[in-house]
């Protein structure tokens, strides 16, 4: 069953991904700034909910730093906060916004700096006016700082210097994203300056219960004691087992097999390791880049092409998560948008490229691609579409533009789009990890692409690892078992998507009640375009699977909240948790442009689903009781079905 509303989830974790919102009323009301939900946030998505501990630093700078009304936003390093404030400054169009950066370093006194005992914090002061303009780059970008970056900033920090966690602010009556009006100020001593902040994902009225949460000394005990986790000594180790994974070079990937000392064994130096994995057999580690998350890979992808390549629009291909299409359409010139992702969308594509180089030769400047990058998903979210990547490859050589593949629905276990890319995108948030308790991003850039010199040359003088250490030795710990959990997890999935469709409309059911009316799954939908990119094992043994994700689509509003409100499974955002997770996507994702959302397909009471290791088919030799979780499914439908045969007998004038 699902942990109480604003919890976070997985529960007791004090650096949870995702937050609890178990009904469907719960989601409306987040999304509306209702107060009988925000006063029970103590959690939320990172990137959409500022961090209790994040909060509480940002208390200190700002208590410190700030002037008059200013309030502040905290990253990992310098380069970050200029863009952010180079971001507000362009986005305000006003030349009284004059963000401030300042540098912090923080160092206990009397110590020997180490990196272990210092930490580097970089300051964008922000008027409050523009605050809302500091959370849209906050949560497009995902480059803010980690939280448990936050924790060791605040440990480092003398004890007079700490503030209790700030109190919610009070309610407002509707809440809009990027709202930068009518935050109230936080309460704070009268002889500090008065600090606002605008959270449009929720934040608590009061300190969460110390019960929830382990102190970070403890907690940091618990896992290297028992073996789960690595000393923090060992993140350089952790890094590199990531990278070695993500471009499939390793020869063997165990733990604790031999003697490994504090180091994974994928992380050793003199670890075997092989030809690549992924479709492209020259890929090797130093190929893979890691960011502290999905969309902060996006981001830094969509700036590495503008910076290397001429300026130009994008084009997204096919309906996205939301934040791809924003920094499309925020940085740069814009993005040409083809929501549906559709073989017809691709002649239409054809069709713009054509016109637009016909018009360079006309102009002189036929060395000027038509666009910058394509970006897709694959397969999309929700809607779980899979680009013809053949097809958009064969495009992207004739007109030179970059291809950019995200990848995190499909994953590199289920499918290989590194072929046909010239950048390949991934969340390591999501099934790579799987425990929900930290947050990743990697880039792969494609070895046998011809742009691949230039990328990897740009790359080689520019990037910077921000991503914080700590969080790396959570997620190597958390993907040491990635394959084997992504196979389990795709038989779960597809057995109980094949029952929901036996149950749909599109699927062929002919109840006059039936509740479900289509079930959006890789296996269902785009299939030939998804099955030119499935894994093939060469040893004879299955192929990749279709994921762990899918969608459900209802013949009426109230069928479609009746078998959310029903659902067993945790619920909240994101996706790819290693336990089953459920949310009114639309809802979280649109709320303020259903609309324009449904005019996509993407309708206002879809519900999608994450399935995890606990969703077992009946018969299939799972562990006892959790055969209890697919019976919930069953009853969800059953219960949408009532409701259905409830509302046709009211429409048809019966009496129940």
């Amino acid at each position: 069953m699902s942990v109480a509303l604003g919890l976070s989830v997985p529960a007791h974790t004090a650096h949870a991904v995702s937050v609890s919102l178990p009904k469907w009323q719960d989601n409306v009301g987040y999304e509306e700034g209702e107060q009988r939900v925000v006063n029970a946030m103590i959690s939320g998505y990172p990137r959409f909910f500022i961090h209790l501990s994040i909060r509480r630093l940002a208390t200190v700078c700002e208590q410190k730093y700030a002037v008059g009304n200013e309030q502040c936003m905290l990253f990992p390093a310098r380069h970050i906060a200029e863009e952010c404030r180079d971001f507000i400054r362009r986005r305000s169009q006003s030349d009284d916004i004059q963000p401030r950066l300042v540098h912090l370093f923080i160092c206990p006194e009397d110590v020997q700096p180490t990196p272990a005992n210092t930490a580097d914090l970089h300051i964008v002061l922000i008027p409050a006016e523009a605050f809302g303009l500091a959370r849209e780059f906050w949560q497009h970008t995902g480059l803010g700082i980690s939280s448990r970056l936050a924790d060791k900033c605040l440990s480092l920090l003398p004890d007079e210097s700490k503030p209790s966690p700030p109190a919610r602010p009070p309610a407002r009556t509707h809440n809009r994203h990027y709202s930068v009006k009518g935050a109230a100020a936080a309460l704070r001593p009268s002889t500090s300056p008065t600090i606002s902040y605008d959270i449009p994902k929720g934040v608590p009225t009061t300190t969460p219960p110390t019960t929830d949460l382990l102190s970070s000394d403890h907690t940091t005990y618990l896992e290297e004691r028992y073996g789960r986790n690595l000393p923090l000594s060992a993140a350089e180790s952790a890094k590199r087992a990531l990278r070695r994974r993500i471009a499939g070079t390793l020869i063997r990937d165990n733990y604790g097999d031999g003697d490994c000392g504090d180091e994974p064994c994928a992380g050793l130096e003199t670890v075997k390791t092989g030809p690549s994995s992924r479709g492209v057999k020259s890929v090797t580690e130093d190929d893979v880049y890691l960011y502290p998350g999905g969309m902060a890979a996006i981001w830094s992808a969509h700036k590495l092409l503008r910076e290397t390549r001429p300026e130009g629009k994008s084009v997204c291909f096919g309906f996205p998560y939301t934040d791809t299409l924003k920094i499309l359409q925020k940085w740069g010139p814009g993005a040409h948008f083809f929501g549906s992702g559709l073989d017809s969308d691709i002649d239409s594509l054809e069709d713009l490229l054509s016109s637009s180089s016909n018009n360079n030769n006309d102009n002189n400047t036929s060395a000027t691609p038509p666009i910058l990058a394509l970006f897709t998903e694959f397969p999309s979210n929700p809607l779980l579409r899979s680009a013809n990547l053949p097809r958009l490859r064969q495009l992207a050589d004739k007109y030179n533009f970059i291809l950019v593949v995200d990848e995190t629905i499909g994953n590199f276990v289920n499918v290989d789009v590194l072929p046909y890319a010239d950048i390949v995108a991934s969340s390591l948030t999501k099934v790579f990890s799987g425990a929900s308790n930290v947050m990743g991003g990697s880039l792969v850039l494609n070895p046998n692409s011809k742009h691949y010199p230039l990328l990897k040359s740009h790359l080689s003088k520019t990037y910077i690892d921000t991503y914080f250490y700590e969080d790396a030795i959570y997620l190597e710990r958390n993907s040491r078992d990635f394959q084997h959990r992504i196979s389990l997890i795709d038989k779960n999935t597809e057995s109980i998507c094949d029952y929901l469709r036996s149950r749909s409309v599109v699927g062929g059911c002919t109840d006059p009640d039936a509740a479900i009316k289509e079930v959006f799954y890789p296996k269902y939908v785009t299939t030939e375009n998804y099955n030119l990119c499935r894994t093939s094992n060469n040893t004879g043994g299955s192929r990749g699977g279709y994921g762990g994700l899918f969608s459900l689509t209802f013949t009426s509003p109230l069928a479609s909240s009746t078998f959310f409100d029903n659902l067993p499974c945790q619920k909240g955002p994101s996706l790819g948790t290693n336990f089953t997770l459920a949310c009114p996507y639309t809802v979280l994702a649109h709320y303020g442009e259903m609309e324009w959302a449904e005019g996509w397909g993407v309708e206002r009471g879809l519900v999608r689903v994450s399935v995890g290791l606990d969703l077992v088919c009946p018969g299939s030799g799972g562990e006892e009781g959790k055969e209890g979780l697919w019976e919930g499914f069953v009853d969800a439908v059953r219960k949408a079905e009532e409701v259905v045969r409830g509302e046709r007998g009211r429409s048809e004038g019966r009496i129940f």
